[in-house]
């Protein structure tokens, strides 16, 4: 009896041909986000933007100035409740 070994090299080698067809057929993965109603009726409010405009300008103002200096304990406190909650 006399066995090939070319056959069964064959053999896998399409075998991972055909999986590797499959990995790349798969749909790619994407980022979404979703803004609810509420949220779009917000920004498109002429207060909010005014109260907005208002607060960033302010907030441009202390940075020119040098004046504009972060809490750090708030921030601290602000991740430590988003990663525990």
């Amino acid at each position: 009896m006399k066995i090939n070994p070319m056959h069964s090299l064959n053999a896998y080698n399409r075998s991972q041909e055909t999986q590797r067809s499959k990995e790349t057929q798969q749909p790619q993965k994407s980022d979404r986000i979703e803004i609810s109603k509420a949220a779009q009726e917000m920004a498109k409010s002429q207060e909010f933007q005014a109260a907005r405009n208002e607060r960033v300008q302010e907030l441009k103002e202390q940075v020119e100035n040098d004046k504009y200096q972060v809490n750090s304990q708030d921030v601290a406190r602000k991740m430590y409740d988003f990663w525990n909650s």
